[in-house]
Parts: C-alpha cells; sequence; structure tokens
C-alpha cells in the first residue's frame, strides 16, 4: 500500500555535521498525527480522494456545521483539513479514524514538500526577476528603472505575462527530492536536507515518493 500525503509545520533551520566535519543545512519539522476524515470514491473508481485532518482544536474553535461532521464521524476537532488524491489501486484497507503518523517514514526515504512561500510585498523588477541595473555613472537617468517593455503601435499594448514590478512571493511552491537525515517518532518531528517554503510555523504537506 501506499503511503498517505500528511501535514506538518516548519519549525525552522539549522546545521549538522557529517563524518568528515562537513557542514549540512536541514530544516526541522513536526509532521502529524494526522487523521483520516474523508474517503471519497470518483464515478470511474480509477481515483480516490482522502482528507486529512490536523492539529486538534476545542469545540468552541469551529463553527456548528464542522463540529456536527465530526460528531457524526466520531473523531476530533482538526484546525486544518487537506485532501489529497491517490490511484484506487494505490489505497487499501484505510478507513476514517486511522491516524497517520511519520512511523511511515524512514531515514533516507525522498519526499516533496508543498508550503506557501514567504510573501516580500511589492517589489521591484531587479529584486523580483533578478534584472540587471542601469549604469550608476553621473550622465545616466537610468538606475533602477524597468527600461523599455516593448509595446509600440504594433501590437499597442503589452503581453500578459511581461516581467515587471509585483507582488512576490506569497505563492504555493514545491521543493522535491529532499532526503529524510533523522527522525524522532517520539515527538514527531524529522530533520531534512536542505530548505523548504515558507516561514517558521509555516503548514506544509509531505508528499512521500
Amino acid at each position: 500500500m501506499k503511503s498517505l500525503s500528511m501535514l506538518g509545520k516548519k519549525i525552522g533551520m539549522t546545521q549538522i555535521f557529517d563524518k568528515q566535519g562537513m557542514a549540512i543545512p536541514v530544516t526541522v519539522l513536526t509532521v502529524g498525527p494526522c487523521t483520516v476524515t474523508s474517503i471519497n470514491h470518483q464515478k470511474s473508481n480509477e481515483y480516490t480522494n482522502i482528507q486529512i485532518g490536523y492539529e486538534y482544536i476545542k469545540l468552541n474553535q469551529i463553527n456548528k456545521p464542522q463540529a456536527g461532521l465530526f460528531n457524526k464521524l466520531k473523531i476530533p476537532y482538526f484546525k486544518y483539513l487537506k485532501e489529497y488524491k491517490y490511484l484506487s489501486e494505490e489505497i487499501k484497507d484505510i478507513n476514517i479514524g486511522k491516524v497517520l503518523t511519520i512511523q511511515e517514514l524512514q531515514v533516507g526515504n525522498i519526499i516533496n514538500i508543498s508550503g506557501k512561500s514567504i510573501g516580500k510585498g511589492f517589489s521591484g523588477y531587479q529584486k523580483r526577476h533578478h534584472f540587471s541595473r542601469g549604469p550608476m555613472s553621473h550622465g545616466s537617468k537610468n538606475h533602477r528603472q524597468p527600461g523599455s517593455i516593448g509595446a509600440g503601435t504594433t501590437p499597442g499594448r503589452v503581453f500578459p505575462g511581461k516581467k515587471m514590478a509585483g507582488r512576490m512571493g506569497g505563492k504555493q511552491v514545491t521543493i522535491q527530492n529532499l532526503e529524510i537525515l533523522d527522525i524522532n517518532i517520539k515527538d514527531n518531528i524529522i530533520v531534512i536536507k536542505g530548505s523548504v517554503p515558507g516561514k517558521n510555523g509555516n503548514i506544509l504537506s509531505i508528499y512521500k515518493k
């Protein structure tokens, strides 16, 4: 059976040293426990949507429709819900209420992690797209200006997607092929090699390859 994807939080970054004394940048994550809250088989029966819940909360922290659903399923209340799509043949013996933990992961596993990148506000073209600046000499009047954007009588407009100043960051980003270096099952903590999207405390989706 394929391992189900889980939710977690970014704790922060640090570094560890290998046997040769080389510094390795690592990110510490807390992952799970997550609980299966819904199983929906599509009409074709080829795919199955499985929803999981993460982070327990109290009754007074959710609305009545959500509380009624959790009570009906006889499962705890969750702050975060996320649905994943799987091939039906990959998912067997999965029931509502099943608890997912990092025991399904092992040191050396390769995982993908998705999350929302840090928002940096409205940024100029140099910071946002790494364009070169203009001459800094006294006679130049083009230091950080964007310059020509290519529009003229023809086509008489700016093409969509033109690289210009605008909102930077705050988008869904996936980092692939991250290696698990250490696991602490007692505290639901994993240590992975490299960086992941977002700031400390950011909610992340963990996919095992």
